[in-house]
C-alpha cells in the first residue's frame, strides 16, 4: 500500500520535531542531524570521520533521549576481542546451564568510537549484526534491537596503530559524514552552558521507540518511479565508467539510496521520491564507497569531485515538483 499523503504529512512534522529536540543537544548541526535521522529509519548505520571533540558522542546520546530507546558505547583499542562487542556464553554452576550474557552492541543506538583502532578480527564481529541485524554466538543467533543502529567514528588525522576499514566494511555504512565545528554564535552557547556539558541528559523523549519502528516500517511504502530508479542505475553505472575510479558504487550502496531517498521525501512531506533527493544524498551515501584508480592525481580529483562531474554528466529525469 502506497504511503498516503496525510502520512506523509505527519512523519514530515514528527521527524521536524525529532531534529529540533536533538539539536538541543548538538548546536548548529541540524544537517547532520537530519542525516542521522534519515540513516535511522532507513535501517542503516553512519560512519562519521571528524576530529576528537566534536560532538560525535553527543549526537548518539541525544539520538537514544529523544526516542526513549537503549544506547551504548564501544572504545575500539588494538586488545578489543570480538566478545568485548557481541557477548559471551558463560556457565552457570548454580543453574548447571549455560547463559549468554549479551555485550553492548545489543543497544538501539550503538557508538563505536575509533572503529578504526581495532583489529580486523574484532572490526569484522560488527560486520554479521549491520549487516543481518543479528550476531551468532556459539551457533546460537541473537536479534539485534529494533529500532538499531551503528554510529562508528574515527579520526581523519591521527593514524598511527590504526587498521584501515576495508571496502566490505565500509559498504554496510549507509552514509558517511562529519560534525565539523560549531558556527561561532553555537561555540559560544555551548561555552556558556560548559558547566553542564551533557546536554542529552536533559532532553525529553520525543516519540516512543514502538512509534520509530511504525515509521519505519510506513516509510518503505514511499512512491519510487520507475524513471527515478532508472537515473540511479545510469547513476551508479556512470561512477564504475568513470576513468579515475578503480572501483564504483556497488548494488548494495545503490540500494542505500532508493532506502534513504524514501525516508528523505517523506521527512519533506512528500510521498514520492523526487530527482533532487537523490542528488541531495549523493555525497553522504555513496562517497565512501568510491575507490579511485592508483594512478590518479589526487589533488585533482576525490570521491567528492567524481560524483560532482558524475551529476553533471547523467540527465535528470523530468518529474513534478
Amino acid at each position: 500500500m502506497a504511503l498516503a499523503p496525510e502520512n506523509a504529512a505527519w512523519f514530515a512534522e514528527t521527524f521536524a520535531r525529532l531534529t529540533d529536540n536533538i539539536g538541543q543537544a548538538v548546536l548548529g548541526k541540524a544537517p547532520v542531524v537530519r542525516l542521522a535521522l534519515t540513516c535511522l529509519l532507513a535501517e542503516g548505520h553512519m560512519l562519521l570521520e571528524d576530529a576528537p571533540g566534536t560532538g560525535k558522542t553527543a549526537l548518539a546520546r541525544a539520538l537514544a533521549a529523544t526516542m526513549q530507546c537503549s544506547n551504548s558505547r564501544i572504545q575500539f583499542t588494538p586488545d578489543l576481542l570480538p566478545s568485548d562487542i557481541t557477548g559471551v556464553t558463560i556457565f552457570d554452576q548454580k543453574r548447571s546451564a549455560w547463559e549468554f550474557h549479551r555485550g553492548p552492541i545489543f543497544a538501539s543506538i550503538v557508538l563505536a568510537d575509533e572503529i578504526n583502532r581495532a583489529s580486523p578480527k574484532t572490526q569484522s564481529a560488527l560486520l554479521e549484526i549491520m549487516g543481518e541485524s543479528q550476531v551468532t554466538v556459539d551457533g546460537t543467533r541473537y536479534d539485534a534491537a529494533r529500532p538499531f543502529m551503528v554510529i562508528a567514528t574515527q579520526n581523519p588525522i591521527e593514524q598511527a596503530g590504526t587498521y584501515r576499514l576495508p571496502e566490505a566494511q565500509l559498504d554496510r555504512f549507509l552514509m558517511k559524514t562529519r560534525l565539523g565545528y560549531p558556527e561561532r554564535a553555537a561555540a559560544i552557547e555551548v561555552l556558556a552552558g560548559s558547566a553542564r556539558p551533557d546536554r542529552s541528559a536533559q532532553l525529553r523523549p520525543i516519540i516512543a521507540t514502538k512509534a520509530i519502528t511504525d515509521m519505519v516500517e510506513m516509510v518503505k511504502d514511499n512512491h519510487v518511479d520507475p524513471a527515478v530508479l532508472d537515473y540511479v542505475q545510469r547513476l551508479v553505472e556512470a561512477t564504475r565508467d568513470h576513468p579515475d575510479t578503480a572501483l564504483g558504487v556497488s548494488t548494495r550502496g545503490a540500494i542505500a539510496m532508493v532506502r534513504a531517498a524514501r525516508v528523505w521525501a517523506a521527512a519533506h512531506g512528500r510521498n514520492y521520491v523526487l530527482s533532487d533527493d537523490i542528488k541531495e544524498l549523493v555525497e553522504p551515501v555513496w562517497t565512501h564507497r568510491l575507490i579511485l584508480s592508483p594512478d590518479v592525481d589526487l589533488h585533482a580529483a576525490t570521491p567528492t569531485t567524481v560524483l560532482a562531474r558524475v551529476l553533471d554528466e547523467v540527465a535528470a529525469p523530468m518529474m513534478r515538483a
